[in-house]
């Protein structure tokens, strides 16, 4: 029988209420190598990427949020005890930092669409023959995709530079599609939260022209990476 992992949770005796996971099994908390982990039991080797397994997940993770801050695994990691236990005492180390860095921190998201103004590109000629009208858009989609990657790099340093004082760990990536241009993941202090959603009104004021899509808190998911420590030793997939 193997496990499917849920994420590290240090500081936990027990878990206070039933907490159903992946397939509808009970999720317990376990020790291995001196850390806390929840897991439960999964006949299989693979998990099936629906809506019901990824919401089974995350209310694993989530449910010891107020308690503590869980480190999550990727979605479907399923391994042996024994793997478990192998991977958590070779990678002590860098999984303590990773607790450390974001203990008594949650996660908030930030997504800011930007509605795109081709006026400030020059128009077409209709007059062109068929080749240089070619040419012509060829040269409008560069100019557009330029201006479109300026905007999120400049939007992008903006958003950093208004809320940076609340904010200890980040991540974000430049979107510079015809919308989205810019994701940002961001690591906060608990006891901070209320500021940054408060430093996150008064910045919107300063910009009309973009449009934010605020979620969150969530556990720190952008900032565990455990999912790629995992599958590399142990090829899970």
């Amino acid at each position: 029988m193997n496990l499917y992992v849920y994420c590290l949770a240090e500081n936990v005796a027990e878990l206070t209420q039933p907490v159903t996971g992946i397939s509808g099994a009970k999720v317990e908390l376990i020790e291995l190598e001196g850390f806390k982990v929840l897991v439960s039991e999964f006949d299989g080797s693979s998990v099936p990427v629906t809506r019901d397994n990824v919401l089974a997940h995350d209310a694993a993770v989530r449910s010891v949020l107020d308690v503590t801050t869980p480190l999550p695994f990727r979605f479907g990691s399923v391994v042996a005890e024994q793997q478990l236990a192998s991977f958590l005492s070779a990678r002590r180390a860098a999984l303590e930092t990773k607790l450390a860095q974001v203990r008594g921190c949650l996660e908030m998201s930030v997504k800011i669409i930007w509605e795109t103004d081709q006026a400030d590109i020059a128009p077409e000629d209709n007059e062109l023959g068929p080749g240089a009208t070619f040419l012509q858009q060829k040269r409008r989609e560069i100019l557009g995709g330029e201006q479109r990657a300026a905007r999120a790099k400049e939007v992008s340093s903006w958003l950093h530079e208004q809320v940076g004082m609340v904010v200890k760990d980040e991540q974000t990536s430049l979107s510079p599609t015809q919308k989205l241009i810019v994701a940002a993941a961001h690591l906060i202090k608990r006891d901070r939260i209320q500021q940054y959603r408060e430093q996150l009104v008064e910045i919107r004021k300063m910009r009309p022209e973009l449009h934010f899509l605020v979620s969150g808190p969530w556990p720190p998911y952008s900032f565990s990476n455990i999912d790629l420590e995992f599958q590399t030793r142990f090829g899970v997939s």
